[in-house]
């Protein structure tokens, strides 16, 4: 896909009225409340119609949500309206962003696997740049086996996370926790069903 077709794509999906993963945050995310603190800074990355980054701001996070879609974007906008938070929104291409360095407390990387393996570790670097020492990344993704339940995420197998690929992306953090398991999920059109997830909770 060349980065114009990949624009059409994203700006297509997101075209409409209605949020394709809905309004609520991700459950895991929701679910790592306790680890925040209002006031620190954090980064959604590929935050699409902005439900997670809108979630942090009413933590009292200084959220900067960033994604690849103008039409998701607006949405994201409307939505901290509604929800009477404020958030800086900004169109950013996370394979080709240059990340800003020790910038964030939180980092939350939901669900964004339309990377290959090669993007994927300029992602994981970018993400570790863009940390604070101490900084906590929220990461949720889906394992190999959603290949066969087929309620949302990639197609390709390589875009898909394992434990011993997360384990050597984040080796250098100083403490990680992975979780796998199978949940029934409810985000929206874009992702319901049965789903195999696979969670990490990590400081740098």
């Amino acid at each position: 896909m060349t980065a114009s077709t990949d624009f059409d794509h994203w700006q297509e999906r997101f075209a409409g009225d209605d949020y394709r993963f809905g309004t609520e945050p991700n459950a895991f995310l929701k679910a790592q409340a306790q680890l925040l603190r209002m006031g620190q800074t954090a980064l959604a990355i590929a935050d699409g119609e902005g439900r997670n980054g809108v979630f942090l701001a009413q933590q009292g996070l200084d959220v900067l949500s960033v994604d690849f879609s103008p039409n998701a974007q607006a949405k994201a906008r409307k939505l901290a309206t509604a929800r009477g938070v404020t958030m800086r929104v900004e169109q950013v291409d996370i394979i080709n962003w240059t990340w800003p360095v020790d910038a964030f407390d939180v980092v939350a990387a939901i669900f964004f696997q339309f990377a290959g393996p090669a993007d994927r570790v300029k992602i994981f670097a970018g993400i570790k740049q863009a940390l604070k020492p101490g900084g906590l990344l929220l990461l949720e993704g889906y394992r190999p086996k959603q290949l066969d339940y087929k309620t949302g995420g990639p197609s390709k197998i390589e875009n898909l996370y394992t434990r011993e690929l997360l384990e050597a992306a984040f080796a250098d953090f100083a403490s990680m926790d992975i979780r796998e398991y199978d949940a029934e999920i409810h985000e929206g059109a874009g992702h319901g069903g049965m789903s195999a997830l696979i969670d990490l909770v990590g400081r740098k």
